[in-house]
């Protein structure tokens, strides 16, 4: 039995990497094109993120990567550069796990880009600690920085309109929630620091940006800006592996999982699909409206939300 498990195992390596792999290949979602569009896009450094990029850059699109790392970006928009044929493609710092560097970002994008068509939230954090300015790391990068993001470049893109807002939110908001009373308490949506806890915080914090496109879509009824939350699906990158380690793990991660290229094709739907206005403030999962859980369809919860994030933020 263990030799017949091991031949398969064999067979499946030898398959994936002198059948499989030789036949795979990416395209895009959609026919909606991207002509001489300005999009700000989140964590791009690798991974959905850098291929989302990718994309929009062989589109036409001026892109914007805003990253906390500047060497890491400078690394990224090189290969964009280079893969795309774009040379608009840009770098400016943002950490959104801090207030004023939210702050500054924004100023300064907007005192030198004249137009934005597209933001895509794709940053996502998971860990303990806290952010600058003393949040729950999960809350205050996840939905917090998002947040403030996007009420301060929101006239840029009423008046840029039509535009989009798309924010990523894996499947997990089913296992979240919002607690006002810890939030207020601890400035956190966990009270412990466990890797439960840790877990926990991420799920809520997605459940926060669901929350979040769902209220959006409520205040910008009846302008020209729609936007959406998405789950792209379960991804592989098999980033932190060692070399003989991604050799075994990526035929299998390949089997249960999409890879970036895959999972981008969520996010540019979402960006770029003609037709899916009404649909704003809804979320996707595979380019597919998905029925959220009841906590995800509050809006009161929502609408609390947002006004609680406003006075975290300092903006009422």
């Amino acid at each position: 039995l263990i030799y017949s498990i091991l031949f398969l195992i064999l067979f499946y390596i030898y398959f994936y990497y002198f059948l499989y792999f030789k036949q795979c290949c990416t395209f895009l979602w959609g026919d909606a094109n991207f002509p001489n569009g300005h999009s700000l896009k989140g964590s791009i450094n690798s991974g959905i993120g850098k291929a989302t990029a990718l994309a929009l850059a062989k589109r036409g699109a001026r892109v914007i990567l805003a990253c906390r790392s500047q060497e890491r970006a400078e690394a990224a928009a090189f290969d964009i550069r280079r893969e795309s044929g774009n040379a608009q493609v840009v770098v400016m710092r943002l950490d959104l796990g801090s207030l004023t560097s939210v702050r500054r970002f924004a100023a300064s994008f907007l005192k030198t880009e004249p137009r934005l068509d597209l933001l895509v939230n794709s940053a996502g954090v998971m860990g303990p600690g806290r952010t600058e300015d003393g949040f729950g790391m999960a809350f205050g990068v996840n939905h917090l920085g998002h947040f403030l993001l996007a009420n301060l470049l929101l006239e840029r893109l009423r008046r840029c309109g039509p535009s989009r807002v798309v924010t990523v939110a894996t499947v997990l908001p089913r296992l979240g929630r919002v607690d006002f009373p810890l939030l207020a308490s601890r400035k956190d949506l966990v009270s412990g620091d466990s890797a439960w806890s840790v877990f926990q915080a991420y799920c809520s914090s997605q459940l926060c940006n669901v929350l979040f496109t769902r209220e959006l879509a409520n205040r910008l009824e009846g302008a020209a800006v729609s936007c959406y939350s998405l789950h792209p699906g379960a991804v592989h990158t098999c980033r932190g592996l060692g070399a003989w380690l991604q050799l075994l793990a990526l035929p299998f991660a390949k089997l249960f999982f999409t890879d970036a290229e895959g999972g981008a094709q969520a996010v540019l739907h979402c960006a770029l699909q003609e037709g899916i206005e009404p649909l704003s403030g809804r979320h996707f999962s595979r380019c597919t409206p998905q029925q959220v859980g009841a906590r995800g369809r509050d809006d009161a919860v929502a609408k609390k939300l947002w006004e609680v994030s406003e006075r975290l933020t300092g903006l009422s």
